[in-house]
């Protein structure tokens, strides 16, 4: 979603860390399986709403299912991380992609390693593998990504809106962020300001230089296939796209684990294994 599909989790057995960037920065950390000086990891990207929590068992499992390690990061403003000043950005996203995420990489010690983004996670790996990619970066694994806004998105995130207002939603994210109200805020006021309608990552697409892999949910309802079909119009680096259909919708890793897991797996070990 740009958020809301994903409320519940655990850390699935990860191994809970900080990590603080140079401008001060902390960060909520987890890795799994072992760690960057024994294998390359897979770099998970948590989605609009999201944290290390929610991503629930996948980054255990492909740890487990590849022998690499896995690592996540509760952005700023999301999990236990620092807080974050709103309103975010317009550009919130490139700033994520082109400044946070190489910083990231460098404070945790990481070097060749697999991007695997959801949603807005998908889009900040987007945005960094084709602007500011890191020289270790080996391959790119995107989940329901946003390239461009289309309108059924914004209103799902409407929705999300009344829902986090009127219904349970506030309530069932308050268990994976310290200060809910500014990780909500922080996403959908962004989204649902008029000048985010001009998102377009047709350059980033272009600039992209490593395999790539992109899920997605026929039925996604903050997305429709057109966003896939623009990255294969547009994307000069092998390229390979997984539709799925129902049940698979925005979370393929929850809804639709069976062929999404393996796909990531396979992506990895073909990209890092050597």
């Amino acid at each position: 979603m740009a958020g809301g599909g994903t409320e519940e989790g655990t850390n699935g057995g990860g191994r809970p860390g900080f990590l603080t960037l140079e401008d001060g920065v902390r960060l909520e950390t987890a890795w799994w399986g072992p760690g960057p000086a024994d294998a390359p990891p897979l770099i998970l990207l948590h989605e609009g709403l999201g944290s290390i929590t929610q991503w629930r068992g996948l980054p255990e499992t492909l740890a487990r299912q590849t022998g690499f390690g896995g690592f996540a990061y509760a952005r700023r403003g999301y999990g236990r991380s620092t807080a974050c000043a709103l309103p975010r950005p317009i550009d919130y996203l490139h700033e994520e992609g082109r400044l946070v995420l190489p910083g990231v990489i460098a404070a945790a010690g990481i070097g060749a390693h697999v991007l695997v983004g959801h949603s807005d996670g998908a889009s900040i790996a987007t945005i960094h593998a084709g602007s500011a990619a890191t020289p270790g970066l080996r391959g790119l694994v995107v989940m329901s990504p946003h390239y461009f806004v289309e309108d059924m998105c914004l209103v799902e995130i409407a929705k999300a809106d009344k829902a986090f207002r009127e219904g349970d939603l506030r309530r069932r994210l308050s268990k994976h962020h310290d200060d809910v109200d500014a990780a909500f805020r922080g996403w959908n006021d962004v989204w649902l300001n008029p000048d985010f309608r001009a998102l377009d990552l047709t350059d980033c697409l272009e600039g992209i230089a490593v395999p790539m892999l992109q899920i997605q949910g026929i039925e996604d309802p903050y997305g429709t296939p057109a966003q896939t079909a623009m990255a294969e119009r547009l994307v000069r680096s092998p390229l390979s796209t997984l539709l799925l259909p129902a049940p698979a919708r925005h979370s393929p890793h929850i809804e639709a684990p069976e062929p999404t897991v393996p796909a990531i797996a396979g992506f990895a070990a073909a990209h890092l294994g050597g």
